[in-house]
C-alpha cells in the first residue's frame, strides 16, 4: 500500500510496523529455517481496516505460500494466530473456546466504535507485561474439560497443504507436476467447511469449524467408574518411549495417595494403583482425554479385577479387553476327534457293507515259502477230526 507523504500523520501514528509475526506452531511450519518477506504497511487488517506489516513465507516443501490476514492489535486481542485466527493455547477456534470459557464478545462492529476500542486496547496491551492476554479473555475463569478434550497436542501440518487445482478437477489443468496445486478430487464440493467467513470467526459467529467441534464434544464418551468399589487401578496407554515413573507420578500425586506404578515400555503403557477409590475416581474424572506428557495424548481407562482378568486371559483377551494375537512359530489347536460309532463293524478294506459275510471273511494270501493253509471245508463239525494226511 502506498504511502502518503503529506503533513497529516495522525492516521499514521496508528499503523502498525512490527518485527515479526504472531504465528502458530503449525502455520510456522515445521522446517526451523525459513526464509520471510516483510512488506511494511503492505495490506489493511481484515478486522480493523488499519494497514500493518505483511509477512508471506512457506512453511515446508509442497506447502502453499502462507501471510499475515490481520494485526497485531486484533490478534493479541483475541490471543490468535495472525494467519489462521486459531486460539494460540488450546489451538481451536475463537468461538469454541468463548463456549468453553463463558466469555461474551464486546468488540463493537461500527467503524467509529472499533476504532475507539481498537485504541483503548493498544494502551492497555503498552501498560500490561505481555504474559497474559487482555480484555475479557484475560479476566475469563479457568478453561473448561470441553477445551482440555478438544485441545490439539501437537500441530497439524496437513492444513498448509496447497488447494485443489479447480482446472485438473475440470480437466483442463496443463502444468503437470509442475502444478503448484493439489491434484484430487473434493472430497464434498458442498461442504459447508469450505465457506468460511474471516470476520465471523473473528468475532465468534457462523463458524461451520466450529459448530462440527461444538457438535463432537457434545457426543464425546465418558469413562464411567466400574461397579466393583475394590478396583483403584488406572489404565495409562499410549505412553512414549520417553515418559519416566517420575513424570506420571508428578501428574497423578495431586488427585490422592498413590500406592504402585507399573511400567510396560514394551506395551507402551502404565499401571497406576491408588490407595483410596476416591482418589483413583478423581484422577479418572480429571484426566480422561485430557492428560498430555510430551506432546502426547494419552489414553485413561479403568483397569479390571481379577476375575475378570483370568476370565479374559482364558478366553484370548488381555487384560484391557483387546484380542491376544497367536504367537508365531507355535502349531494351532488340533481338531477335535470324529465321533465314534460303537455299532458300526470295523471295514478295514473299504468294502460295501451290504456284501454277504463269506466275502468279508477272505483271509489274505500267505507270505512266499509258506504252505498254503487247508481251507476250512476240511474242518467237520462238532466232535470229528482232521484228516490225517494231506496230499501235497
Amino acid at each position: 500500500m502506498a504511502t502518503s507523504l503529506g503533513s497529516n500523520t495522525y492516521n499514521r501514528q496508528n499503523w502498525e510496523d512490527s518485527d515479526f509475526p504472531i504465528l502458530c506452531q503449525t502455520c510456522l511450519g515445521e522446517n526451523p529455517y525459513i526464509r520471510m518477506t516483510k512488506e511494511k504497511y503492505g495490506k489493511e487488517c481484515k478486522i480493523c481496516a488499519r494497514p500493518f506489516t505483511v509477512f508471506r513465507w512457506c512453511p515446508g516443501v509442497r506447502m502453499r505460500f502462507k501471510k499475515t490476514e490481520v494485526c497485531q492489535t486484533c490478534s493479541k486481542m483475541k490471543n490468535v494466530c495472525q494467519t489462521c485466527l486459531l486460539d494460540l493455547e488450546y489451538g481451536l477456534p475463537i468461538q469454541v473456546r468463548d463456549t468453553g470459557m463463558s466469555i461474551k464478545d464486546d468488540i463493537p462492529r461500527s467503524d467509529v466504535n472499533k476504532e475507539y476500542y481498537t485504541q483503548n486496547m493498544e494502551r492497555e496491551i503498552q501498560n500490561s507485561d505481555s504474559t497474559r492476554p487482555v480484555g475479557m479473555l484475560g479476566k475469563a475463569q479457568n478453561p473448561s474439560d470441553m477445551l482440555l478434550k478438544l485441545a490439539r497436542a501437537t500441530p497439524y501440518y496437513k492444513r498448509n497443504r496447497p488447494h485443489i487445482c479447480s482446472f485438473w478437477v475440470k480437466g483442463e489443468c496443463k502444468r503437470g507436476e509442475e502444478c503448484p496445486y493439489r491434484h484430487e478430487k473434493p472430497t464434498d464440493p458442498d461442504d459447508p467447511l469450505a465457506d468460511q467467513n474471516i470476520k465471523d470467526r473473528y468475532y465468534g459467529i457462523n463458524d461451520p469449524v466450529a459448530d462440527k467441534l461444538l457438535k463432537r464434544a457434545s457426543s464425546m464418551p465418558r469413562l464411567d467408574p466400574p461397579e466393583d468399589k475394590s478396583i483403584t487401578t488406572l489404565y495409562i496407554g499410549g505412553l512414549g518411549e520417553n515418559v519416566t515413573d517420575s513424570e506420571l507420578r508428578n501428574n497423578f500425586y495431586q488427585y490422592g495417595e498413590i500406592r504402585a506404578i507399573t511400567l510396560v515400555q514394551r506395551q507402551q503403557c502404565a499401571f497406576i494403583q491408588f490407595a483410596t477409590r476416591q482418589g483413583a475416581e478423581l484422577a479418572a474424572e480429571k484426566t480422561f482425554n485430557k492428560l498430555i506428557i510430551n506432546g502426547c495424548r494419552l489414553a485413561v481407562k479403568w483397569g479390571r479385577s481379577q476375575a475378570a482378568k483370568e476370565t479374559d486371559v482364558k478366553d484370548g483377551f488381555d487384560e484391557m479387553g483387546t484380542g491376544l494375537e497367536p504367537v508365531p512359530g507355535l502349531p494351532t489347536t488340533l481338531p477335535p476327534p470324529p465321533a465314534l460309532e460303537e455299532e458300526a463293524p470295523a471295514n478295514y478294506f473299504n468294502l460295501d457293507p451290504s456284501s454277504s459275510p463269506a466275502l468279508m471273511n477272505i483271509s489274505l494270501p500267505p507270505p512266499p515259502g509258506l504252505p498254503n493253509p487247508p481251507p476250512s471245508d476240511w474242518f467237520c463239525g462238532p466232535g470229528s477230526h482232521m484228516i490225517d494226511k494231506i496230499l501235497i
